[in-house]
Formats: structure tokens, C-alpha cells, sequence
């Protein structure tokens, strides 16, 4: 290895400076470093019209949003009314009137189904179970209960009036990996690749199943689906990857304001990358970083748009310093080793780096010794 080295230096040295030049190059593009070829602006998919691309003086209107997996959307209840017959259940809320009583022990007024399935009349009328039964045959069942009471011959008149399944029904809901929403005991829905007019017929729809006309109100809760991400580029360290949360008003500066401004190692070197579509040669749109932050350009501050990504290439002296250490730092290893072993062999058997030990130090054989 040694040998080696001291002829590649040594062709280096006669070569003069375009072979130095050439052989440090063949060091950068072999050494399994991407930073450098970050050098060189990359090379775009088209020319666009840059006339046409809106900037933070001409934004334009993003198309429907389509909810997306891992996106929140909240759901309000407007008219929920179940199908007759309908079940009574725990924690159902019902209006009763019993008329035919006692002046002074009247029935009238909201009850709360409770666990068990009873509700409680009050006075010495006790609970009755109604739990499960359609709202005439509780009618039915709570008449024949006052009969055997004081209660005389009651007329009872039975109104439900909340039910329990709609707070299953209103609410927010996660959009789950498949793309589904639970609407609790009324099953789950697809809404995933659906604008919201779309989401609320879709429910609407699954609800009416079981209810007579459902309506409801939907929006989106937490915007989760739609990102822009600003990349870093590292030679040393790695390229630093922020995602931030898209809400259609982001530009470059903002993107750049959300992390606090450039590192100290960024070079003002920016340009924007945008997918489009299937194809995998994206476009790219320089910045003008100077222009934006200085003289308060407007012309390359560009709206972005979700999945776009903000490359900072780095200080291109950074990046070189950065290559050269990984080149480096190994050799440095071996060489500090080999000094550390040689200064440990010197220690305990005298001068190793000038042939051996002191000469007589360890005479076994007779002569002169200690």
C-alpha cells in the first residue's frame, strides 16, 4: 500500500498541475460522493413559460382538493332521522307525556335511556326497560307499566328525540391506509381520491341505508396528504430533508422561513423541482435568492405546489472540504495507528523506528550484560 501511494504521488509530481488537477478529480468522482455533481445546475425535463408559472405576485387558485390518506376531515350532522322502525338503544335520548295522572304526578319531559336499558319515570312511577323495542312498543310498555301503578288509564305519547349513534356520525375522522372512514356502527365509507361535494354524497348515501334523507356538512380538518419538502445538500453530513404540510399559500420564501432561514453552510444556489405527473424528469426552476430576499423580487419566488421540493445546493468550498475528509479521515486513521503502535514497540523494546533495541539490552547468550 505504501508503495503505491508514493508512485501515485510521485506521477502526481511529474504530471504538474493539470495532472494534479485530473487525479484530484478522479478522487471526487470515485469517492461515492453525489454533492459533487451538485456542482453543475441540473438539466430540466422542458424550458417552461416561465410567464405561466405562478410566483408570489400572480398565485393562482389550486384545483379541488382530494382527501387523501392520512387526512382528518370533520363531519357535522344537519338532519339525521332513522328509518321507521327504529330501535331503541342505550344512551338515546326520548321525550314522554303521559297524560290520565294525578295533578301533581304528571310525566312530561326528557329521558335519558340509561346502561340497562331503563329509563327513569320519576315520583313512585320506578324505571321501565325500553331498550330494543321501536318507539310504539315502548309507548306500549311504558302504558302497561303505569297501569300497575296509581296512574289510572294513562294515554302516553313517546318522541325520540336525540339519538346516541349520532355522535359515531359527527365528529372528525382519520382517513385510514385503505382510504376508509368509520362512521361507528353505520360501517365505513371510501372517500379516499374524492373532492368534498364528492365525500358528502358518498356518505350521505351510506347513511340513508338506515336514515330517512341524511344530511351533512363535511370539511377537512387537518390537511395531512399534500406536503412540500426543502432539502439540504451535505457532503460531509448527509442531505437534511424537511416536509412541511401544505395549505396552498406557500412560496420559496416561506418555504425557507419555515426553517429558520438558510444553514451556514447553504450557498444561495436554489431552484425548485416539480413532478409532473408520471414522468421522471421533473421541472426545474431556478431562484434567484439574492433578487427575492434583497430588492424584494417577486418574479423567481414562486408559489409551490404540493410535492415540490426546495434544493439548497451547498457552499461548493464546504462541499469540496467535505469530500476531502472522507478521503482523508481513513488514512488518517491508519497512519495515526501505525504511529501509536510504533510508539508503544519503542516503550518497552527500545529504538524499533532506527532497526531494534539498545544494542547488549537483552544479551542471553554470555558477553557483557545486566
Amino acid at each position: 500500500m505504501k508503495s503505491v501511494l508514493i508512485e501515485f504521488f510521485a506521477a502526481v509530481s511529474k504530471s504538474g498541475y493539470i495532472g494534479f488537477m485530473f487525479c484530484c478529480f478522479l478522487l471526487l468522482n470515485f469517492s461515492g460522493c453525489v454533492a459533487f455533481t451538485a456542482w453543475f445546475d441540473p438539466k430540466p425535463a422542458g424550458v417552461p413559460n416561465f410567464r405561466d408559472v405562478p410566483t408570489e405576485a400572480s398565485k393562482t387558485i389550486l384545483p379541488a382538493y382530494w382527501i387523501e390518506p392520512p387526512d382528518i376531515i370533520s363531519v357535522e350532522a344537519l338532519h339525521l332521522v332513522p328509518k321507521d322502525p327504529y330501535v331503541l338503544r342505550v344512551f338515546d335520548i326520548v321525550e314522554v307525556d303521559a297524560f290520565g295522572a294525578l295533578e301533581d304526578e304528571g310525566i312530561s319531559g326528557e329521558f335519558s335511556i340509561e346502561p340497562g336499558g331503563t329509563i327513569q319515570l320519576g315520583g313512585s312511577y320506578g324505571s321501565v326497560k325500553i331498550d330494543g323495542l321501536s318507539l310504539r312498543k315502548a309507548e306500549e310498555r311504558i302504558k302497561d307499566h303505569l297501569l300497575t301503578t296509581s296512574f289510572g288509564d294513562p294515554v302516553v305519547s313517546l318522541r325520540l328525540l336525540k339519538m346516541s349513534d349520532i355522535e359515531q356520525i359527527a365528529g372528525t375522522h382519520l382517513v385510514g391506509p385503505d382510504g376508509y372512514i368509520t362512521l361507528g356502527s353505520y360501517g365505513r365509507v371510501l372517500v379516499s381520491g374524492l373532492t368534498l361535494p364528492e365525500c358528502r354524497e358518498a356518505i350521505e348515501l351510506h347513511l340513508s341505508k338506515a336514515l330517512e334523507h341524511p344530511q351533512v356538512a363535511i370539511d377537512v380538518f387537518s390537511y395531512n396528504s399534500k406536503d412540500y419538502f426543502v432539502i439540504f445538500q451535505s457532503a460531509a453530513a448527509g442531505e437534511q430533508v424537511l416536509r412541511f404540510p401544505y395549505t396552498g399559500n406557500e412560496d420559496v420564501l416561506r418555504a425557507i422561513a419555515n426553517c429558520n432561514g438558510l444553514t451556514p453552510n447553504a450557498s444561495k444556489r436554489i431552484w425548485v423541482a416539480r413532478p409532473i405527473g408520471n414522468s421522471h424528469k421533473p421541472i426545474i426552476l431556478p431562484v434567484d435568492w439574492v433578487d427575492i430576499t434583497a430588492y424584494a423580487g417577486t418574479h423567481t419566488n414562486y408559489q409551490l405546489l404540493p410535492g415540490d421540493r426546495v434544493f439548497v445546493v451547498e457552499d461548493r468550498w464546504v462541499t469540496t472540504d467535505g469530500v476531502l475528509a472522507r478521503i482523508i479521515a481513513p488514512m488518517e486513521r491508519i497512519m495515526g495507528f501505525s504511529l501509536l503502535t510504533a510508539s508503544v514497540m519503542t516503550r518497552y523494546y527500545g529504538h524499533v523506528m532506527t532497526g531494534g533495541g539498545e544494542r547488549g539490552m537483552y544479551n542471553y547468550g554470555g558477553g557483557r550484560g545486566y
